[in-house]
């Protein structure tokens, strides 16, 4: 994985191969049912025993190592200030490339943090809700870059986040679709004091210019506590995405109410052509542009070969 250049003395990560991974499952149980898996895979990705087992067994005992360590940080802290806290989520990020496999990275890792003693209440939201209107994307030409860090509302976005470090009760935010590929009116989901937090997005990890005069400038990951970053080559996840498109096609996009039903009737050729125009447009110019950049802030990163599967493990030192 080039995380770090040939000339580079430190490397602020420890890298860990897939079999020098899988050993820090140690004695952790297997707390998903088999019958679990698809549904929480994505529709491309993989999921199967030997993955969970060997990846995310190891990664769910480390995060409990973690939240353990800042819930006794912080109640040492309030004790020391003399203070009385709301609740404080512990929030996950989770950030990669389109079709690198995020949602079922956030999906598998929801469910196994809720099973830990004594069973926490573990919420998931994907930034796809914060999303400006395609109104609002049309009329400020901003449609082809739809994913961009432009694109999104982020002091909605920032504003959500806030609500929730500070604990407060009911927080919402926005319901996307990907069938009409817009946020849906007038409807929210209800975010209320979970104990733990993950965010799924393609540029949760984005930094902002930093101001001449010293002002804060808060950003999505000042409110982490942890961060993922999934990880592939750029030719793997133009063949993912294109493997993606052609399913697509066969399924969602037939629906008439389908945002992309126009591409329900390409041949083969037609689709293939149409997806990589698609990628090379947007989702490579928003990866090599915005999203890899931010690779090197994420706490950890699962490099994934060609087949799905998690080759090595990076994790940034403390």
């Amino acid at each position: 994985m080039d995380i770090r250049a040939p000339d580079q003395k430190y490397n602020p990560y420890r890298l860990f191969t897939r079999e020098q991974w899988a050993e820090l499952r140690n004695d952790t149980p297997m707390t998903l049912e088999p019958g679990e898996f698809s549904q929480l895979r994505s529709m491309h990705d993989r999921l199967d025993l030997k993955e969970v087992e060997e990846i995310y067994l190891p990664l769910s005992r480390l995060l409990s190592i973690y939240v353990d360590a800042t819930q006794r940080l912080y109640y040492s802290q309030r004790q020391f200030l003399g203070i009385r806290d709301r609740k404080v989520p512990y929030i996950v990020g989770v950030a990669g490339s389109v079709a690198v496999g995020k949602s079922t990275t956030a999906r598998v890792l929801q469910a196994m943090l809720a099973r830990w003693s004594p069973r926490p209440k573990v919420d998931l939201v994907t930034t796809d809700g914060f999303l400006y209107p395609n109104a609002v994307l049309e009329r400020q030409g901003l449609m082809q870059k739809k994913g961009f860090p432009e694109s999104y509302d982020l002091p909605l976005l920032l504003s959500f986040l806030s609500d929730i470090k500070s604990g407060r009760a009911k927080v919402r935010a926005p319901v996307y679709s990907h069938l009409t590929y817009d946020i849906v009116p007038n409807q929210w989901i209800e975010i209320d004091r979970p104990d733990i937090l993950i965010v799924e997005g393609v540029n949760v990890l984005q930094t902002g210019p930093l101001p001449r005069d010293g002002k804060a400038v808060p950003v999505v990951s000042d409110f982490f506590d942890f961060s993922v970053y999934i990880d592939a080559d750029e030719s793997v996840l133009r063949q993912w995405y294109v493997k993606r498109f052609l399913t697509l096609r066969d399924t969602a996009f037939t629906d008439p109410k389908s945002y992309f039903h126009r591409y329900a009737l390409l041949s083969d050729d037609e689709a293939i052509a149409t997806a990589i125009a698609i990628w090379e447009r947007t989702n490579l110019a928003n990866l090599e542009d915005n999203i890899l950049p931010t690779r090197p802030r994420a706490t950890a990163i699962l490099k994934k070969g060609a087949d799905h599967v998690v080759e090595t493990v990076a994790l940034r030192r403390l």
